[in-house]
């Protein structure tokens, strides 16, 4: 049966960026780089022919392609269409979903949070109109990871950029999470962040209410600025929306030899976790070398933002 409620989403969510004129701009989903995050993986083309792997890869986000169209000169900019990553089925995840993801040129992430709560409240508006059991009223609460951290943990991740000195500190406060800390075998410090996030914070978002979380530790920047004021956190926030993570956007980073050193970074850890390496993201360097504007964007899950706003329990990944 098809998913008539997600139809409606895409094109509640294909109204909302036409009128405040955004141009969509569909981008190659067989890219020769997928990403440069750790934790992502891509799925690699084959040759069913030639029986051979193919240097290229189903894309897990259209951000490389439309930071070239930033590039450009193009300033407000979506893209709305399935993006692939090679992780398994979950409630709240599948191999291949709807993404969303726009950009601003010559703005403000925190211009972006604005465009966000809109799309949010109109697709909700879209779908009440069209007789389908959504929230009314939707709770908005705004936090930075500071905040959240005092209120739930007892200190804050960036004290403790050492990985040996954060995962001693866990053990110490939440033995629970945390029992034994092996100072040779140390997981990278973003593992013990989520460690504490997800297991101390997250399930503090309930349904019917929209959760904003600002001001990411500067380890967990991937492709954002730093903050002009506190290095220390990075212009990145995530909204969750009944609970689940919805978007993720990032003050965009523009200085080519910074990027350079992160992906090298990202790389190394790719390789070590994961054993395998996708050699370097040429799209992102070109589009970088030839100047983008100071600018932001966001990627937003269609399937995630569609059953956050019902209230009857209806899971979109599995239709």
């Amino acid at each position: 049966m098809a998913n008539i409620g997600l139809f409606q989403t895409v094109a509640a969510c294909r109204h909302f960026f036409q009128n405040k004129g955004f141009l969509e701009t569909p981008t190659p989903p067989m890219v020769p780089h997928p990403g440069i995050e750790t934790h992502l993986h891509p799925f690699q083309i084959k040759s069913v022919k030639e029986d051979k792997d193919l240097p290229f890869y189903l894309h897990t986000s259209p951000e490389f392609e439309m930071k070239g169209l930033l590039s450009e000169g193009l300033e407000k900019i979506y893209h709305l269409g399935y993006c692939f990553r090679d992780e398994p089925k979950s409630e709240t995840h599948r191999p291949q979903f709807l993404m969303l993801e726009w950009y601003r040129a010559c703005s403000h992430y925190h211009d972006i949070l604005d465009d966000t709560l809109e799309l949010i409240e109109s697709v909700r508006h879209h779908l009440s109109k069209n007789n389908f059991s959504v929230y009314q009223n939707l709770s908005l609460k705004k936090y930075t990871v500071a905040q959240l951290f005092e209120e739930h943990v007892g200190f804050q991740p960036t004290d403790y950029f050492n990985s040996a000195d954060f995962a001693k500190t866990i053990q110490k406060t939440h033995p629970n999470l945390l029992k034994e800390v092996d100072g040779k075998n140390l997981w990278p410090w973003e593992d013990y962040f989520f460690l504490l996030f997800l297991n101390l914070i997250e399930p503090q978002f309930k349904k019917g209410e929209i959760v904003v979380v600002d001001e990411f530790p500067a380890p967990l920047a991937a492709l954002s600025t730093l903050h002009p004021e506190n290095s220390k956190i990075c212009q990145r926030f995530e909204v969750y929306l009944s609970g689940v993570e919805l978007c993720n956007c990032f003050n965009e980073l523009t200085n080519i030899e910074v990027q350079r050193e992160r992906f090298q970074e990202e790389a190394r850890k790719k390789e070590n976790l994961y054993s395998y390496h996708l050699g370097e993201p040429k799209r992102l360097y070109e589009a970088l070398e030839k100047g983008i504007p100071p600018s932001s964007g966001i990627a937003l899950g269609i399937e995630r933002l569609y059953m956050g706003l019902l209230k009857e329990d209806i899971n979109p990944f599995f239709k």
